[in-house]
């Protein structure tokens, strides 16, 4: 019996990793998830979800979306790894090899680029100028603009950019390199020691959390902007979850930018949006990024 043809994408995430294949771009045929350990057990797991695959299709390209930082530079010797993290045991583990089928090409991107790329394509965004931010147990970001993912000598590191701290926040952060950061005052994990509960499980001090949630937020889209004026920002991950995010980072906006630069503040943008691809925009991502390596 002939084999069906598939791509198949590996999201890598601080708390989930998302196996899926797809025949036809957005529409998933297969969708694992398996939980974010040590990277041995974990890397272990991914590999025997992509051989089984295998057995009953002919995977074209293996597309991987991996939380980072991650070097993405060809011609590096770490060229593949994760670089210096906080997640435990995650620093120099070579994910790309461990994840490489002979025979079959892979490629690999940040999760967040991957995500942006997918939006674009099949989700929500619909302007050629949109950045896409994950807030969950870390925070990442990337722009498309011009036509395809704007990329450096290495990959963005949004949820890096310092931000102000709300006068009425004494938290120290939980960033390990900078305290004070996007990541360190806003993802999931700094929420988690903030209240000592999750964003899901807040109760009283949903409020509260809401409030600085969107402070911290707000600043890092004018942040975005002031680098690059995008019309639309995409934003996912557990913590976009909380009801009322989106709408809380728009009207605080104002105050964050200071109604400058002139584009987009002066248009009240940009919008802020949830996924239109849901928490599948990085595996779909993925998936994409397998897709476009096998036409090259």
């Amino acid at each position: 019996m002939t084999q069906s043809p598939v791509h198949v994408g590996v999201e890598l995430g601080g708390t989930k990793i998302v196996v899926g294949a797809s025949a036809s771009g957005a529409v998933l045929m297969h969708r694992q998830v398996i939980a974010t350990g040590a990277p041995e057990p974990t890397l272990a797991s991914v590999r025997r979800s992509v051989a089984r695959l295998m057995e009953g299709h002919d995977v074209l390209a293996i597309g991987v979306a991996s939380f980072g930082p991650v070097d993405l530079r060809p011609h590096s010797e770490t060229y593949g790894q994760i670089m210096a993290t906080p997640k435990p045991a995650w620093s120099g583990v070579d994910v790309l090899s461990s994840i490489t089928v002979d025979g079959v090409a892979t490629t690999i991107d940040t999760d967040v680029n991957a995500a942006v790329l997918a939006e674009r394509r099949w989700g929500a965004a619909s302007s050629d100028n949109v950045a896409y931010l994950t807030v969950g147990t870390g925070i990442g970001g990337a722009i498309w603009s011009g036509g395809g993912v704007i990329r450096g000598a290495n990959h963005s590191e949004v949820g890096h950019l310092r931000v102000p701290r709300h006068p009425d926040d004494d938290f120290i952060g939980i960033c390990p390199f900078h305290g004070v950061c996007l990541e360190g005052m806003a993802s999931g994990t700094a929420m988690q020691e903030r209240w000592g509960k999750p964003a899901d499980d807040l109760g009283e001090e949903t409020a509260s959390a809401l409030e600085l949630e969107a402070w911290y937020l707000a600043h890092a889209v004018a942040t975005l902007c002031a680098a690059v004026p995008v019309e639309q920002v995409i934003i996912g991950g557990g913590v976009s979850k909380m009801p009322g995010l989106h709408s809380a980072i728009s009207s605080a906006l104002p105050i964050a930018s200071g109604g400058y630069p002139f584009v987009p503040f002066a248009e009240n943008g940009p919008q802020i949006l949830a996924p239109g691809l849901g928490d599948d925009a990085g595996v779909i991502g993925a998936i994409e990024l397998g897709r476009i390596v096998a036409s090259e």
